[in-house]
C-alpha cells in the first residue's frame, strides 16, 4: 500500500518555497491558489510551500528583503529567485523556478 506523505523526499529534488502575503487581500489569494494549483499539477508532492503573512511576521519579510508582496522566493535548488505579483503567467512562473511540465 502506498503511503499518502512521505517526509523523507529527496532534498535535490525538492522545490522549497516560500510565498509572503499582505494578510487576505485579493492579490495575495490569487497568489496562494496559483503557485498550490501549479505545485499540484507539475511538481507531483515534491515541493515544500511555506505562506507567510507579512502582517503577522514582519520580521521574516525583512529578513528576506521583501518589498512587494505577493513575493515567492525560490531558496532550493539554487540559485535563489524571488518573483513578485499574482503568479498567473503560469508558463513564465515556470520557467523562472526551472519547472517542465511533465505532462
Amino acid at each position: 500500500m502506498k503511503e499518502k506523505s512521505t517526509p523523507q523526499v529527496f532534498t535535490k529534488d525538492k522545490l522549497v518555497m516560500q510565498l509572503y502575503v499582505s494578510g487576505m487581500s485579493q492579490k495575495s489569494m490569487e497568489a496562494i491558489e496559483n503557485i498550490k494549483r501549479l505545485c499540484d499539477e507539475c511538481l507531483e508532492g515534491n515541493f515544500e510551500l511555506e505562506i507567510i503573512d507579512i502582517y503577522k511576521h514582519p520580521e521574516l519579510a525583512s529578513e528576506q528583503h521583501i518589498v512587494f508582496s505577493p513575493s515567492l522566493i525560490k531558496q532550493f535548488p539554487l540559485p535563489k529567485k524571488t518573483l513578485i505579483g499574482t503568479l498567473s503567467d503560469t508558463e513564465k512562473v515556470m520557467k523562472a523556478l526551472d519547472i517542465s511540465n511533465k505532462k
